[in-house]
């Protein structure tokens, strides 16, 4: 993509489309979690296995609008922390020349009466990942070092009750990074501030290499048609332009 063509992509119409996509599929996917009605603590294993296949999927493509609006937004690197000069007793006991040994206090270390504990307020909606998960790889499973059982088990069932609460908070994770992505934007580019101004950082990008989290060979719902724009607008996103060609002849 050369810098002309990157001028004139209309990058904030293409995030926009694709943020009204994944609003809808949220959307679908908060009243199959009962979210509409506060959410559900259990659900049927079949519905929790429904909700969390359209769920990877959407918030890999979340994260991939993400990386898109967070194309040329800059921030200070940030600053060090300032080193803590060690205190006098620190500078003894380094020395040497002070050592502390263990005093029985007596009553001056019995416990005191610990105040009424508030009541816990609604759980705290987590911050929504920026960085997808890393692969799995299972080096056992090859040679018949862990091979799969063929008797003795019974397939899980069905419309077993299962928790899902864990489920419940990466929806609400997901509808409000939707709901804010410059802020979102920001988060990112701190986060690539401070892995910039690391010696060795693990991972400068927040997308893995290969295919993005939930890919299917064969789509057959919408997110995964979203999915496959976000990753590839996220990719150019990503990638510098393209310097302009110059004349070396005389």
């Amino acid at each position: 993509m050369t810098a002309e063509q990157g001028h004139t992509f209309n990058w904030p119409g293409a995030i926009a489309r694709n943020r009204a996509a994944l609003l809808r599929i949220v959307a679908v996917l908060f009243v199959y979690a009962g979210l509409d009605e506060g959410g559900a603590d259990e659900m049927p294993r079949r519905v929790w296995r429904m909700v969390l296949r359209l769920l990877r999927p959407a918030e890999a493509a979340a994260r991939r609008l993400i990386v898109i609006a967070a194309r040329g937004v800059t921030v200070e690197p940030p600053k060090p922390r300032p080193v803590r000069e060690p205190t006098g007793i620190e500078r003894l006991i380094a020395a040497g020349v002070l050592t502390f040994r263990e005093v029985n206090l007596g009553l001056a270390c019995a416990p005191r009466s610990e105040p009424a504990k508030p009541e816990k307020s609604a759980p705290r909606i987590p911050a929504f990942p920026l960085a997808d998960p890393p692969r799995r790889f299972d080096t056992r499973s090859w040679d018949g070092l862990r091979p799969f059982p063929k008797d003795g088990f019974e397939p899980a069932d069905p419309d077993e009750e299962v928790s899902a609460r864990h489920l419940c908070r990466r929806l609400r994770a997901l509808k409000c990074a939707l709901d804010d992505l410059p802020g979102q934007a920001k988060r990112l580019a701190r986060w690539r501030a401070r892995r910039a101004g690391r010696l060795r950082s693990p991972r400068l990008s927040p997308l893995r290499l290969g295919w993005p989290p939930g890919h299917r060979k064969r789509p057959f719902h919408e997110v995964d048609d979203v999915l496959g724009e976000c990753h590839s607008l996220a990719v150019r996103a990503q990638s510098p332009p393209d310097l302009p060609s110059v004349n070396h002849s005389n």
